[in-house]
């Protein structure tokens, strides 16, 4: 398996799904798409020129579990 850029530039437009949390008015703009690689993107549709941060799916999960499961006091840990 090759390695992956962590930040990518070239992700189609018309791919990207914003997220339920954000409004097009308000300043929580994330997006996310799957590549043709099979990572997840992540980006900032107010300011797409610094790209997407990309991670494997796993990766994703991980971040979606300790985002949902966590208080500001906690650290992040993987899921096992």
């Amino acid at each position: 398996m090759r390695d992956s850029p962590v930040i990518r530039h070239d992700l189609p437009e018309d791919a990207w799904c914003k997220s339920s949390y954000s409004t097009d008015t308000g300043p929580n703009c994330i997006e996310m798409q799957s590549t043709e690689d099979h990572l997840v993107a992540i980006g900032d549709s107010k300011d797409r020129p610094r790209g997407a941060l990309t991670l494997s799916p796993a990766a994703w999960a991980t971040f979606v579990h300790s985002i949902r499961n966590s208080r500001r006091e906690d650290v992040f840990q993987p899921v096992l």
